[in-house]
């Protein structure tokens, strides 16, 4: 298999980012550097529940909640993947950014200039989730680097 030194990996731990996980994994060298892209969605940011947040107060403390909420999950995430990326003698870096997520991966690739970008495939019709996905066709033909696109676990 291919052996990268910096590889960009866009994931926020469902299966099927999971699965990219594991592909990014392989494919860093020992001594490689993984980049943790985490994208929260920007329609979170105005995510104050519905009318019955009829005031200013309940509706800061339901947004502070989803904020705490969020951070928390990322955490979660953060910790296994590091462990797992430190256990095979590579370096982690994590960047969590607001946005759209194909947008915000563009951004970041330009920036770190990675030899791969690793993405998990869209989740299928069915599978339980919210619909936040890279827009593939956004990414080809613009992402200076190879695009690996793992597909979804059956």
């Amino acid at each position: 298999m291919l052996q990268a030194e910096r590889v960009l990996l866009a994931s926020h731990g469902t299966p099927g980012a999971r699965a990219a996980e594991r592909v990014a994994l392989e494919l860093a060298a020992p001594g490689a550097t993984l980049f943790h892209l985490v994208v929260v969605p920007d329609f979170w940011r105005g995510m104050m529940g519905d009318d019955w947040l009829n005031n200013a107060s309940t509706r800061a403390a339901y947004g502070r909640h989803v904020e705490a909420e969020l951070t928390r999950e990322i955490e979660e995430h953060r910790a296994v993947l590091e462990t797992a990326v430190r256990a095979g003698g590579r370096r982690y870096e994590l960047k969590v950014v607001l946005g759209q997520p194909d947008a915000a991966l563009l951004e970041y690739a330009a920036e770190l200039r990675p030899d791969f970008v690793v993405i998990g495939a869209p989740r299928p019709k069915g599978a339980p989730g919210l619909r936040s996905r890279m827009r593939i066709e956004k990414l080809v033909g613009v992402l200076g680097a190879p695009l690996l696109v793992v597909p979804y676990p059956r």
